[in-house]
């Protein structure tokens, strides 16, 4: 028999998104589950239970933020925010708030469905985080808190380190720039991203070929890739 299909719960007031995930998400093998609403996407998510979540922060009933904090008040369900181009800061409002990631309308679906896979599959993980994190060329062992390109050793500062950590421990997933700032330089240097600049070239540098593993997303943070 064969497994049942992921349900993805889509809240979105846009007819025409839900005609064209609706069977887009189908053909990929999972079961959308459509919401127009805030009430009702919250209402499905206490209900169906789905493995993730899209969330159109644009909504005729609630904000967007909102949904997500009510979400978050009874479930850990990955949620992937949906959102237009020029809102970049509610985009990482979302994100500070607990979104999983996020898409930009107008979207690919190649994209989407990549998203969502990585979502899923992060979401599946139950175990303690593994003390080793190897992704594409890269090999960070968190125990012994050394660093390897291809097999060969690294040397990084310590903040370098801890910013590298940082990105490592939510693989796959969008860090917002004020959360790497508070986690790697503290709460009172939020806003001094060119701390981050500086140190992602820096540490891009001593990663050579594996530094296109870490992605800068434009206004919002960064991102280190999954790669296999």
């Amino acid at each position: 028999m064969s497994p049942s299909p992921l349900t993805i719960l889509v809240i979105d007031d846009e007819p025409q998104i839900h005609r064209f995930l609706g069977p887009a998400l189908e053909a990929a093998g999972y079961a959308p589950l459509r919401a127009d609403d805030a009430r009702e996407g919250l209402r499905l998510a206490a209900t169906r239970g789905p493995a993730c979540v899209l969330l159109d922060l644009g909504l005729p009933d609630m904000d967007g933020k909102e949904v997500l904090a009510r979400l978050r008040a009874f479930s850990q369900v990955p949620v992937i925010v949906v959102s237009a181009r020029d809102r970049e800061t509610e985009k990482v409002a979302a994100l500070d708030a607990g979104a999983d990631d996020y898409v930009e309308k107008p979207f690919g679906l190649a994209e989407l469905l990549a998203r969502l896979r990585a979502a899923t599959r992060r979401a599946l993980v139950t175990d303690m985080p593994s003390p080793r994190i190897a992704t594409g060329p890269l090999e960070i062992d968190l125990e012994r808190r050394t660093l390897r390109v291809a097999g060969a050793p690294v040397s990084v500062t310590p903040r370098e380190w801890d910013l590298l950590v940082a990105l490592a421990r939510d693989i796959g997933k969008v860090v917002t720039q004020r959360r790497l700032l508070t986690e790697v330089w503290g709460p009172a240097h939020t806003e001094d991203s060119q701390y981050l600049r500086v140190y992602v070239g820096q540490l891009r540098h001593k990663l050579g070929d594996a530094a296109r593993l870490i992605r800068t997303e434009p206004g919002i943070g960064y991102r280190l890739l999954e790669e296999t």
